[in-house]
């Protein structure tokens, strides 16, 4: 369906076509911001019916755009809340994070996998997650991160020299 030439996202099966073409990939880049699936899911979830709460006022054209500025506005609204949440917690409810005295190779590296992509800035990670795990091309990621596609160069080349620097075969 070629949903360009519709004038409204109101149409139901329009806005299916929206939802069925944009909803894993936008899952995917607020899940690499999050590091959360659950938080993913919801504010993917909460973006779709914005679109719809405000399906008159949204052309098919720009919806895409919209779900994705909409979800990650949701992510950074909840980044602030956790932040002001963690200033006020209660510092004497720690959590010990022990890993059991014999690990697999496999899952070792894994671990120190996941601890090289938490260690890069937000903008590389989403990027490099983006490149290489939903195979987007630098010019999609410029897109959807609102940069220039040297600035996702620039970005890939950090990520993967950081992520080399920590991972020895990487």
């Amino acid at each position: 369906m070629n949903i360009e030439n519709k004038d409204t996202v109101c149409e139901e099966e329009v806005f299916s076509t929206i939802f069925k073409d944009n909803s894993k990939t936008v899952f995917n880049y607020i899940y690499y911001k999050f590091g959360n699936e659950e938080k993913a899911y919801d504010a993917v979830q909460e973006a779709f019916v914005k679109l719809w709460e405000n399906c008159g006022k949204v052309s098919p054209k720009k919806a895409k755009s919209y779900v994705y500025t909409v979800a990650n506005n949701l992510y950074l609204n909840i980044i602030k809340a956790e932040k002001v949440r963690l200033k006020y917690a209660d510092k004497s409810l720690k959590t010990t994070h022990e890993s059991p005295e014999f690990l697999m190779e496999e899952k070792q590296f894994k671990e120190k996998l996941n601890r090289a992509l938490d260690g890069l800035p937000e903008n590389q990670r989403t990027t490099f997650l983006l490149n290489r795990i939903d195979g987007k091309k630098y010019a999609e990621i410029a897109k959807i991160e609102g940069v220039s596609v040297k600035a996702i160069e620039k970005r890939m080349h950090l990520a993967l020299k950081s992520l080399r620097e920590q991972i020895e075969g990487i």
